[in-house]
């Protein structure tokens, strides 16, 4: 099956193709992402690969690393033929100063969830999307956790549901 969709791409989709790797047996593809769309379609129309499943969509943030210089933000899609039981993986590479990518959300209705999720924690701009807002973190705060630049804050818990219980019944 590895060859069959290393084939689909360099066949069709030659263009977007940036680079595949292969790590503990997981394929991965790097497409540029003018591209996503096209090749998701292309997965979508194709029979005999029926990659019909969009896993999860992740991010990576490459600040301050040596892979920064390919694009600061790495978008992992996680995709998975059901019929051949076939798992791979998908990945753009995105600038720092525009983080930008087209939404799948109209070919997968599972993306709606996971695309906020990376917006929020990572500060992905997923274009087109039904509802791009917060998802996991409050409202009100500024800034995407999840990024390598987002001010570190040290706060000690404090735990109080067990204070007034005897040290005989803590341990």
């Amino acid at each position: 099956m590895k060859d069959a969709v290393r084939e689909f791409l360099t066949t069709n989709f030659s263009e977007f193709l940036v680079q595949e790797e292969n790590f503990r047996d997981l394929q991965s593809f790097t497409i540029k992402a003018d591209g996503l769309i096209s090749i998701i379609e292309g997965f979508l129309a194709n029979d005999q690969l029926a990659v019909n499943h969009l896993s999860d969509v992740t991010a990576v943030d490459w600040l301050d690393h040596p892979e920064e210089e390919k694009g600061r933000f790495e978008v992992i899609f996680n995709l998975y033929s059901i019929k051949n039981r076939h798992r791979f993986l998908l990945k753009v590479r995105l600038p720092a100063d525009n983080p930008t990518i087209p939404t799948l959300t109209e070919h997968f209705a599972g993306a709606n969830w996971t695309e906020r999720e990376v917006f929020d924690l990572f500060g992905v701009v997923f274009e087109g999307h039904p509802e791009l807002t917060k998802i996991l973190t409050p409202d009100d705060l500024e800034g995407h956790p999840l990024r390598r630049d987002f001010p570190l804050t040290y706060e000690v818990p404090h735990f109080s549901w067990n204070k007034d219980l005897p040290p005989e019944v803590i341990k």
